[in-house]
Formats: C-alpha cells, structure tokens, sequence
C-alpha cells in the first residue's frame, strides 16, 4: 500500500481514502480510491506485471468496436499500476433472478455479438493443442491431485479420446473471433442505469463462436434454467445471422461447454492445491453437474461420466 500512495502522491493524484476493492484468481489486487464525490479503481499488478501490457491491448480492441470497458486514467507499466474508470461494485450475479435473467442475459449476449467485431489480429489461437492443453487440466488437479484418483491405462486412453474428439467438435464450428475467455456474471459489472460493463479481459484470445456464449450461459456461479438457456443460445445464432439449424447450433454450445467445464474443474482444484486459495472449491459441484449433463447427452461422451462418477 506504501507503494501505491507514494505513486499517487507523485503523479498528483489526490483522494480522500483508499480501500481494499477485491483480488481476483490471478496475482492481481484491486483497491478503490475515493476523490470527493468519485471513485476510481486501482489496478495492482506489481506481482504480475506482464499482463498490464494485454490488458491495455485488449482493453483499445474492445473499446474500438463500442463495448463498454473501464477508461484507462493513468498507468505506471515499470510498477504495475492502472488507474481504471469505476463501474461500480454490482455484478450481474448481484441481481440476477428468475424475473429479470432472460432480460439481462440478452443484454450481455448483444455484448458478445459486439466484442466478436474487434481486430483479432496477433491474439493467441485457440487451437487444437490449445483445446486439448486446458482439457488435460482436469485430469492433472481435479481427478489426481484433489480426488487422488489415478486412472489406468485404458481409462486413460479413453479419456484422450474423449478430450481429442471434443476438440474437434469444437473447431468444427466457426472460429476466428474475439474470445473473452471469463465472460460470466462477475466479470460484468452493472451500474445504477442497467447498463453493462465488462471486465477482467486480458487473457483474450481468437477462437470458436460459442465459447463466451458457454461461460454466460453456463456459468459456474448461478445456473440458468435448460429451456431459458436453450432459447437464450438461439437468441444469439439469430443475432449472429447464422445460418444453422436450432440441433447444430445447441451441439455446437453443448461441445463447447464440455471443453470449458472439463477445464474449469481442474484450474478451480489448482487454485487451492497450488495457490491456496479454496474459495472456488463450493464451485466444483455445479461445474461438474454442467460435464455430467452434456457428455452423457452425446455417445461419443458417455463414457466421461463413468470416469467421473
């Protein structure tokens, strides 16, 4: 904190008081600094300061093409530091209910449709190696290190050919787009207008057409009814204009979702067992309800949920 005020104190920066905004899964922190009536947030770095250049990278893609990011106020890139536009403390996941989801929902999805605009060009791929890599992240954190489960070489050799075919479903559908990669409901922030604002996007990469769809809609945080979520996945196609039929279009965000969730068990399991961080751990339970579900719906999957269960 020493750092912080000696850094505003040198740019001129005044303010009233600072306090502890949030950390997030990576080594970033977050304090929010208090001028008279106005708050901005402070993003801290310093113990990852290589994704302070990403950031302001993707930050000028998205704030091309009109979705809503913080303004970037005043950066230190040697320290670490950002100065950010505040959008608030309110996530979506705040006021989310049955009521009002569908509403919300297609809110952010036209948000998808806008980040999907941006210049491309230079963002790492989401390939095959890449698909696959993430997958392999379950098997590693979630079945050996947290359940110590160890699979035998047949079991194993099933489950590379399950990672290997989802990859494939997966790059079979439309590719080259803007990928956010977090894009769920605390990620997206909700000011006191009812009016979006994303964040959190730095580790964006190129990639498949469903793939923020999957992290909105299947979010490892609050689940969305199936009938909701279906409709809501088709509410995009038709604001994309694509021209695909209602089964391929949902097996496309069905795949999709799969490859994430199988990955997502393993870097909630990481964050404890390597960074010591058990606040994903009570996540676990609905991210592998979302595996269940989906691979169990397609034969070339169902044998994922014998390893599993």
């Amino acid at each position: 904190m020493n750092q912080i005020k000696s850094w505003l104190d040198n740019i001129g920066w005044e303010y009233d008081k600072i306090e502890v905004a949030s950390s997030d899964a990576s080594f970033r922190s977050y304090y929010r600094v208090y001028k008279d009536e106005t708050s901005y947030v402070l993003m801290d770095s310093s113990k990852q300061i290589d994704s302070l250049k990403p950031f302001l990278d993707i930050q000028t893609r998205l704030f091309s093409v009109g979705v809503r990011v913080p303004q970037v106020l005043q950066k230190n890139l040697e320290l670490g530091f950002l100065i950010l536009e505040d959008f608030g403390s309110t996530h979506l996941l705040d006021v989310l209910n049955d009521d009002n989801k569908k509403e919300h929902y297609r809110q952010a999805i036209d948000e998808i449709v806008l980040m999907q605009k941006a210049d491309v060009s230079e963002l790492p791929l989401y390939d095959k190696e890449f698909l696959i890599f993430e997958m392999s992240l379950m098997n590693e954190w979630y079945l050996d290190k947290h359940l110590n489960i160890h699979l035998d070489i047949q079991k194993l050799s099933i489950l590379t050919n399950i990672i290997e075919t989802i990859a494939d479903e997966v790059l079979s559908q439309p590719q080259g787009v803007f990928v956010h990669r977090d894009f769920h409901s605390r990620n997206i922030m909700i000011d006191k207008n009812g009016k979006l604002g994303i964040i959190d996007f730095q580790d964006a990469r190129c990639g498949s057409i469903t793939y923020d769809l999957v992290s909105l809609l299947k979010d490892c945080y609050i689940e969305t009814d199936e009938v909701l979520r279906d409709d809501l996945v088709l509410y995009f196609r038709d604001k994309k204009g694509l021209d695909v039929d209602d089964g391929t279009m949902l097996r496309w965000f069905d795949m999709m979702g799969l490859q994430r969730h199988i990955k997502v068990l393993g870097i909630f399991a990481r964050l404890y067992h390597r960074d010591g961080k058990d606040g994903y751990l009570k996540d676990i339970p609905l991210t592998l309800k979302y595996v269940l579900e989906t691979a169990d719906k397609y034969p070339q999957t169902k044998q994922l949920c014998e390893i599993l269960k």
